[in-house]
């Protein structure tokens, strides 16, 4: 039964399930991460000429990164569907169901026949390959950061910390990612870039074997045994919670936009305007994220000690400055400015990242949490990373120069300052109790 597998567990069983959990999180969003940064890479600088190209350069790479765009227009819709069965069934079970379909939908892309095989069919089973990656991710992420954190304690401890480790599943899936295409690429024109791709299915199948052996949350188990799983929870945060849903994704603009922009206009940017070998960004970026492996825990673990908001409104704040740092380096062409600023801008970033997972969770009772946690943060696709790249190149082709680009990024982050400013810090509150039974103190 659900409502014993976390309750009864022992003190030294639930420290082995708090490994585990954090393990199988960090795993399960590497390989979802993998997937679906994959398709943004192979999108920025393959699929414009193997999937439409009747256009030209400019309208060939918007029509790519369209499908891009569309596998972040479905993560809200991902968010919706598995944060009602994550509240209603658990953390567990929703989250093989999502894994499960990002494997085979990235595998599935890796067999899609080129323009010039069935024509623009070609790029409509792509498009509808990246919706189903964006629905599945947009599950995936909040039970991820639920599975790693509710198996922590209740009040204090190293939430922050725990829920950096889902996070930690994007830099491995951006270097995968980056890896897997500089690997096989280069190996066939047709099929050397399908590789990648086919191999998620191996993937999938290492990160199910993992989550299978999780038992399901202690704060999940609580909910079903004292009976408080909510019917519809979906319709319950929004009715509730919907203020903390849209600075959820307002908090977001500052971190995902830069974001998007870092990993992947850079690649058209640098190879298209600054005339750097494709290979050479794709080493550059790699080193990033492999910094990011080190500094989003680092900032995790520092927000247990300073508190979530006031963490973010510095890193935030710094991403001000820095939109207007990193573009110059990048026009130097020198390839030493270059790389550092492709490698500087990670561990700026991940001030705001390490700690976002917690802070957005922490924001959403118990009860209502996959739901308003994922919801959150996945309307920021929509709003931020899903349109920076495409608003990025009409930018840089409306105004030539990337001053614009820079301002752009900066009121990304100046929405985010305001955002943290009005979102409640919890990081001391009891994460096990739900939050409208707490009654507030007097004195």
């Amino acid at each position: 039964m659900v409502e014993q597998q976390g309750l009864d567990a022992t003190g030294q069983q639930k420290r082995r399930q708090l490994v585990r959990a954090v393990i199988a999180s960090a795993v399960g969003t590497s390989i979802e991460w993998y997937d679906f940064f994959l398709y943004g890479f192979a999108a920025s600088t393959i699929f414009a000429e193997l999937f439409f190209p009747t256009s030209d350069p400019t309208t060939g790479l918007l029509l790519a990164l369209g499908t891009y765009f569309g596998g972040f227009a479905a993560r809200p819709i991902g968010a919706a569907i598995f944060g009602h069965y994550g509240d209603r069934i658990g953390r567990k079970a929703t989250l093989i169901i999502t894994l499960l379909s990002m494997g085979i939908a990235t595998a599935l892309v890796g067999l899609v026949p080129t323009y010039e095989q069935i024509g623009i069919w070609g790029g409509i089973l792509l498009t509808l390959l990246r919706l189903l990656q964006g629905i599945s991710v947009g599950g995936e992420w909040g039970g991820s950061v639920l599975l790693a954190t509710e198996w922590g304690k209740s009040r204090g401890g190293k939430r922050g910390f725990l829920g950096s480790w889902p996070q930690f599943g994007v830099p491995v899936g951006l270097v995968l990612g980056y890896l897997a295409l500089q690997v096989f690429q280069p190996i066939d024109p047709y099929w050397g870039w399908r590789i990648p791709f086919l191999l998620s299915i191996v993937m999938a199948a290492v990160g199910l074997y993992i989550r299978l052996g999780i038992l399901e949350t202690p704060v999940f188990a609580k909910l079903v045994a004292e009976n408080k799983v909510e019917r519809v929870p979906v319709r319950q945060v929004l009715a509730k919670n919907w203020r903390e849903i849209v600075l959820s994704a307002l908090l977001r603009t500052g971190q995902q936009a830069p974001f998007y922009i870092f990993t992947v206009f850079i690649l058209t940017y640098a190879t298209k305007t600054l005339g750097f070998e494709a290979s050479d960004v794709y080493t550059y970026v790699i080193v990033a994220g492999l910094v990011s492996l080190v500094t989003v825990p680092f900032w995790g673990y520092i927000s247990d000690l300073v508190g979530r908001r006031r963490l973010y409104i510095v890193g935030a704040a710094l991403m001000v400055v820095w939109s207007f740092i990193y573009w110059p380096l990048l026009d130097t062409r020198v390839p030493s400015l270059v790389f550092l600023a492709i490698v500087l801008a990670a561990p700026i970033h991940d001030i705001q990242y390490g700690p976002q997972a917690t802070f957005i969770a922490e924001s959403f009772t118990g009860r209502l949490r996959y739901s308003g946690a994922s919801l959150g943060y996945q309307l920021a696709s929509l709003t931020a990373g899903g349109p920076a790249p495409l608003i990025a190149v009409w930018l840089y082709a409306t105004y030539q120069s990337s001053f614009a680009i820079a301002v752009y990024m900066a009121i990304c982050s100046v929405i985010s300052i305001v955002a943290a400013f009005a979102l409640k810090d919890r990081s001391q509150q009891d994460y096990a109790v739900e939050y409208d039974e707490v009654k507030p103190t007097t004195g």
